[in-house]
């Protein structure tokens, strides 16, 4: 079995980095079989479809490189498409004649000949130069890999989802309590009112919501309402919190009205 194959070097200007294209490539295969090291075993296993097994790693038993031969018209045209090409590199690998080589795959007795081809249910088919016990710590290896990888990215995603969860929690939450508190604040508003025997439109929209009395002369920082006078500011029991939202009054900065 041999597969000869060309490719095409470039190297591209701007970037620098030297690529390749396969532009033509051919695949010739024989039937042949797969025996045992023990010459008192003459039984043979035909090998079926090679070519769909994975793992196969075929020696490389020719090479060459044919260099470009440049000339001006073809420089002109390299520098326009940023590309130049470097030449032509033949190669051609094959599974030699008494080879070490491990199938792993269906075995089926057809007409008192042994093949071993690809499995009916899909499972993977190989060909390899390593031995069984290689082949077979390689591919646990790789299904620790993946296991570890889907525990990991299980992991982030159940973790991403709480996060997301608790976030919209947490802004349900605050959102409530801020309605709760406006409820409650214009409820204290309209007690006083009645307190006051005054009616809901005779009220100034600068009073003080506090005692509906004086004009509002303060702003409460960091959460920047202006809703109370300088007198109830004074009243208001510590630690001082704003009236409407409740959160701490770290500074208060009068305001002065022209």
């Amino acid at each position: 079995m041999c597969e000869p194959s060309a490719a095409l070097v470039t190297l591209a200007f701007l970037h620098r980095n030297s690529t390749e294209k396969v532009i033509h490539q051919r695949t010739n295969t024989v039937p042949f079989d797969l025996g045992s090291h023990d010459e008192h075993l003459a039984t043979t296993v035909r090998v079926i479809r090679p070519l769909d097994a994975a793992e196969l790693d075929l020696e490389t038993t020719y090479e060459n490189f044919h260099p470009t031969i440049q000339s001006l018209s073809s420089v002109i045209g390299h520098f326009i498409s940023g590309e130049r090409p470097k030449g032509i590199h033949e190669s051609e690998e094959m599974l030699r004649v008494g080879d070490s080589v491990t199938g792993v795959g269906e075995l089926v007795l057809d007409n008192n000949l042994l093949k071993l081809q690809p499995p009916k249910q899909g499972f993977s088919y190989f060909l390899t130069r390593q031995d069984y016990e290689s082949l077979l710590r390689k591919q646990v290896a790789s299904v620790r890999l993946w296991r570890i990888l889907f525990i990991v990215f299980g992991v982030a995603a159940c973790s991403t989802l709480l996060f997301v969860t608790w976030k919209r929690y947490m802004h349900h939450r605050q959102s409530r309590k801020k309605r709760s508190m406006m409820e409650e604040f214009k409820e204290q508003q309209r007690r006083r009112m009645r307190e006051l025997q005054m009616e809901e439109g005779s009220v100034s929209p600068s009073s003080c919501t506090v005692c509906l009395s004086q004009e509002r002369s303060c702003v409460f920082l960091e959460c920047g309402h202006v809703c109370a006078c300088i007198q109830c500011y004074h009243s208001l029991p510590a630690p001082k919190k704003c009236p409407i939202c409740r959160s701490a009054i770290d500074r208060m900065v009068p305001l002065y009205h022209s």
